[in-house]
């Protein structure tokens, strides 16, 4: 096998249970973003406008969606016969089998993938966040530093600082002590999860604690560097990031690329994102239609009004509908008269003729009050809403409703309605 500088290993295995009934069936990672990609391709198309042409794909919660947009890794040209992409889920062993228990088990479980590259870095991503990164002058920074540990490193409100990992370094970068979510951080400098290790550093450090429990890097990894006394360094990096786990982040992460000068722009020629093309037809708008500050994919047909909202490929948006401040995804379709107010409707949804999704005074959510809040209407995959029902905010609607799940023709701000044994 072929010797290569730097490998990535991307963790995509998680279930992103902050989204609620959009990660129902389908993970984190492969949740439709922009109206055209999934959040996976932001790290996968990173790595290749980086030069990184090998990239394990850790998976585990609900892979088949995102094996699927994966493939052989056409779109991102990494259909390679040396390297190139591949998915890594959890498989039976001779003895101990057992499924990812953390971020650092994970990588551990695939010492045999990385062995056979013989790399002298190894790049640890996540795959579920939104940004554009040259990997390279993080490593050009790692090689000058002579380090063992690279972390990247984003300022962040002082306030929100106990929600991260943060780093304390000296003037020259190098870590003094990092401090895993505390209460009283002593720096706004957030670990954003990205690292990268010399590949012995790594090796040494997976073995020392290959038996803990939930093994993490956060939590195990780099105090055990760190305790060794091996130079780790915080990379600060100054652009656009952002974890999209939760339904606010995310559908703020989404709204921002409509914006007239957009934070994260999509359109930028020399650092593309690459993604799974479907072949599908144009989209169509009718000449009643009204559309403004609207993405919209391909094969979308659209005969109401959209306001400031992300349209999926196949989308259909009938006739007297008006959409503002919404996401909606991929093979939904939207009846005739119905009115959406900031709402995200999850893939191969089905909203009636005159329905109100997204109306009325907020209300705290019945069952979980931190997850679908915002102000949102969130409509999980495969949804059916029958017509002329009333939708409150902050709801979460999943599987095929019917009249009678609405007393009165109304589901309540707040409320939920759960129809495929999964929980909302």
């Amino acid at each position: 096998m072929v010797k290569k500088e730097m490998i990535a290993m991307l963790l995509a295995g998680g279930q992103g249970s902050r989204l609620g009934v959009l990660t129902e069936k389908v993970a984190k990672p492969a949740v439709a973003f922009g109206g055209k990609y999934r959040i996976i391709d932001f790290p996968l198309s990173n790595c290749i406008n980086s030069g990184i042409d090998t990239v394990g794909v850790l998976t585990q919660y609900q892979p088949l969606r995102l094996n699927t947009h994966i493939g052989i890794g056409i779109p991102w040209d990494l259909d390679r016969n040396e390297g190139g992409v591949t998915v890594l889920p959890p498989y039976e062993k001779s003895s101990d089998s057992e499924w990812y228990t953390g971020t650092a088990n994970a990588i551990f479980q695939n010492m045999g993938y990385m062995e056979q590259y013989h790399p002298d870095y190894v790049l640890i991503l996540s795959g579920d966040h939104i940004y554009k990164m040259d990997y390279e002058v993080m490593l050009d920074f790692h090689k000058a530093n002579k380090a063992d540990v690279t972390i990247a490193t984003m300022p962040v409100p002082m306030e929100e600082a106990s929600r991260f990992g943060i780093m304390v370094p000296d003037e020259n970068g190098r870590i003094l002590k990092f401090e895993e979510k505390p209460e009283k951080p002593s720096s706004n400098l957030a670990s954003m999860g990205i690292y990268i290790f010399s590949w012995s550093v790594l090796k040494e450090a997976l073995y020392a604690k290959k038996d803990q429990n939930g093994c993490d890097f956060g939590m195990h990894i780099l105090p055990y560097c760190q305790d060794k006394g091996l130079r780790l360094f915080a990379y600060e990096y100054n652009g656009y990031w952002k974890d999209v786990g939760t339904l606010g982040s995310y559908w703020e992460a989404n709204m921002e690329l409509i914006d007239i000068i957009p934070e994260f722009n999509l359109y930028e020629e020399f650092w593309k994102i690459y993604t799974k093309g479907d072949v599908i037809p144009p989209q169509y708008i009718a000449a009643d239609a009204v559309v403004d500050k609207t993405l919209i994919g391909e094969g979308a047909e659209i005969y109401g009004e959209v306001h400031s909202s992300i349209i999926g490929p196949n989308v259909v948006v009938g006739k007297g509908s008006v959409i503002r401040d919404s996401i909606i995804m991929k093979n939904s379709s939207i009846g005739e008269g119905t009115v959406i107010d900031k709402a995200i409707i999850a893939e191969d949804a089905v909203v009636g003729n005159y329905v109100v999704l997204g109306c009325g005074e907020e209300a705290p959510n019945v069952r979980k009050p931190k997850v679908y809040a915002f102000g949102l209407a969130t409509v999980g995959e495969g949804t059916v809403i029958p017509d002329r029902v009333k939708i409150g905010r902050n709801t979460a609607l999943s599987g095929i409703t019917v009249e009678e799940d609405y007393p009165g023709g109304m589901l309540p701000s707040g409320g939920v309605i759960e129809k495929d044994g999964e929980e909302a």
